[in-house]
């Protein structure tokens, strides 16, 4: 569980390494930080290659449909999401994208056949709220981001369920191989969808076309939030289930909000502390339960 809670830590800095990025297809950020990442893990799991012959078919549709979902989609749909937006953070994009643990719980329930006990659903609804009163300060949403909201709100809305469901199909594949194989999968799939989306949106003149900076933040992303952080959260997820990693993931909000304090020096209210308490209760109380 540990490194799940890591994982969202990690996660919770990707704000800060994308926002250098924002002028460069989101199509071609995918690429580059799924290709990257591949490469950089190569050396590191050539000897534990052969557990690929442990996969079956529903294995490998399983990964295929986690590269498609989570590793190109998902980050595709919700970096348009917020470009509809003018990239405006307390919008309706972040509160459709937070109801990501109520569709991973849900597909935990019936892809993996996780039992939702008594126990566990209070503590995750307690989890869900106070997730939004972290993320939202002083409970102030903002619904007045122009004509684009709508599209936006539909593009955030599938990025959380893709998001979502990935957890589960990842969990599938973790029941054959190493969290390492599972992740150097998703890393050499992931860029094949993504640059057909390239080709599709006519960007293939643009895929070389970065500068310093932003090769430079792409780079960042590999080493912290995005091939390094899948490490952790696969070798956690790989002895955790899916309805509990959703919650432990809301470890992410509560941390952003406290880089945003500390980095942007922007103050924290008072909904946001009591938000921040509630979530890391309910991820102490949900890690505790046995057998969920």
């Amino acid at each position: 569980m540990a490194y799940i809670v890591l994982a969202a830590l990690l996660w919770s800095l990707d704000g800060i390494l994308r926002r250098g990025l924002y002028t460069v297809s989101p199509a071609i950020v995918v690429f580059w930080e799924h290709f990257l990442g591949a490469l950089v893990l190569f050396p590191f799991i050539i000897k534990n290659l052969k557990e690929i012959r442990k996969l079956n078919a529903k294995e490998w549709v399983s990964i295929v449909v986690v590269s498609l979902f989570s590793g190109a989609l998902g980050t595709i749909f919700y970096t348009a999401a917020l470009g509809k937006v003018n990239y405006i953070q307390f919008s309706v994009v972040v509160i459709l994208q937070q109801l990501q643990p109520i569709w991973a719980i849900l597909t935990a329930a019936i892809v993996l056949k996780e039992k939702i006990t008594k126990r566990f659903i209070p503590w995750a609804i307690i989890a869900i709220v106070a997730s939004y009163l972290v993320t939202f300060k002083d409970l102030k949403f903002n619904f007045q981001t122009g004509q684009g909201t709508l599209i936006a709100a539909l593009l955030a809305l599938a990025a959380g369920m893709m998001w979502a469901t990935s957890t589960s199909f990842s969990k599938i594949v973790l029941k054959k191989v190493s969290f390492q194989i599972a992740t150097f999968l998703r890393f050499v799939i992931a860029p094949i969808f993504a640059f057909i989306f390239v080709i599709g949106l006519k960007q293939t003149d643009q895929i070389a076309k970065l500068n310093l900076g932003q090769w430079e933040s792409i780079v960042a992303i590999v080493f912290m939030t995005g091939m390094v952080a899948i490490l952790f959260y696969y070798k956690g997820l790989k002895k955790t289930q899916a309805k509990v990693s959703s919650i432990l993931e809301l470890t992410w909000p509560v941390s952003a909000i406290f880089i945003d304090y500390f980095y942007f020096k922007n103050g924290l209210s008072a909904t946001q502390l009591v938000g921040a308490f509630l979530v890391m209760l309910s991820i102490y109380k949900i890690a505790k339960l046995k057998n969920g």
